[in-house]
């Protein structure tokens, strides 16, 4: 038997909003002090680290859960199940369900239990529960519906990673272009097959003096209340970490699966910061002294930006479905999954497609 992702889907909102878009935004240090480079130079710096060309908004009707919902009415529908039949909705979060222009969190109900009544599942034992774990969510959500499976606690789970991030960054601070809106939603579940799917996975929480790399803060405009609270990061903490850390997490994981890196076929690394992945990626192949085969990496992040705990499931749904230029999957094909963020968190999952 096997533990596999038998369907897949997402919510990719159609607001692109391009770099441009952001010509005439006062950007400020975080001391209030007005940046001297011109938006156009702070632009193209932008854009040559973190390879973000555009991000997608969410309509302004639609909250993280109506995106998580939708995402998930088409993976119940890629795998052909009866949503009566899940045991498990999980779904990865970090702000809740936050409203067009209202900053404010709405997280009760959870946003899980929010997605079962928008499917009009009646079961009442399908668990519906929320994790925040940072971008990781998602990924460490698929790591527990495996252990619910394996306990004999569930044979379907339906795992969602959403955020509309959008609406939670200060316009005045730099770091507010990189971020997204998205849901990406899979089915879990148990399947008569074998050395397939699940084979290995690491998870960890580093959080002495990595605790506080990401937080929420009030916004660099000292005209503006404090009381309102903004995602806020201190990026190179986070760049430092993630290339001393995720490259060794991915080495213990693929290690645990018992597959050589030469019959590795994809890496499917958060979509964060297109640099960092690259030096990750390089890192990852040189812990086993070797070059990085080309097209290992699908990436995502020009065109949709930062979506958190999205955009593993988004690139997955689009590879699979042959959305990304010289990026597919053939039967038997052994993938690593990675992440990296609040708390700070890591994950990893090798996985035989």
């Amino acid at each position: 038997m096997a533990i596999k992702i038998t369907g897949i889907g997402s919510c990719i909102p159609k607001n692109s909003i391009k770099n441009a878009d952001f010509i005439n935004r006062k950007f400020m240090n975080p001391d209030g002090s007005s940046i001297p480079d011109s938006n156009e130079l702070i632009i193209r710096k932008f854009k040559a680290i973190t390879g973000i060309e555009e991000r997608r908004y969410a309509d302004e009707n639609l909250t993280a859960s109506d995106l998580a919902a939708i995402a998930a009415e088409k993976a119940i529908a890629d795998s052909k199940i009866d949503p009566e039949t899940l045991d498990y909705i999980i779904v990865a979060q970090n702000f809740g369900d936050v409203k067009f222009r209202n900053t404010q969190s709405d997280a009760v109900p959870s946003l899980a239990t929010r997605v079962k009544y928008k499917l009009q599942i009646k079961n009442p034992s399908c668990v519906a529960y929320d994790v925040v774990f940072g971008c990781p969510g998602w990924l460490e959500g698929v790591i527990q519906a495996q252990a619910f499976i394996k306990a004999g606690m569930a044979k379907k789970c339906l795992v969602i990673g959403a955020e509309t991030l959008s609406r939670v960054v200060d316009i005045h601070d730099r770091d507010s272009m990189i971020f997204s809106d998205g849901a990406g939603a899979s089915i879990i579940e148990e399947v008569d097959e074998k050395d397939n799917g699940i084979l290995a996975f690491e998870s960890a929480t580093y959080a002495r003096e990595e605790a506080y790399f990401l937080t929420f803060e009030g916004s660099y405009n000292q005209d503006l209340k404090k009381e309102t609270r903004y995602i806020k990061m201190n990026g190179r903490k986070i760049y430092n970490f993630a290339l001393t850390h995720v490259p060794t997490a991915m080495k213990s994981c693929l290690e645990k699966s018992g597959v050589s890196i030469e019959n590795l076929k994809k890496i499917f690394i958060h979509q964060a910061n297109e640099k960092m992945d690259l030096a990750i990626c390089e890192r990852f192949y040189k812990l086993f002294n070797k070059p990085v085969p080309e097209h290992i990496m699908p990436m995502s992040i020009a065109e949709l930006g930062n979506s958190s705990v999205a955009t593993l499931p988004t690139l997955y749904d689009l590879v699979t479905n042959n959305q990304i230029e010289n990026q597919h999957l053939e039967k038997g094909d052994v993938i690593i999954f990675a992440s990296v963020g609040a708390g700070m968190n890591i994950n990893a999952l090798v996985y035989r497609y």
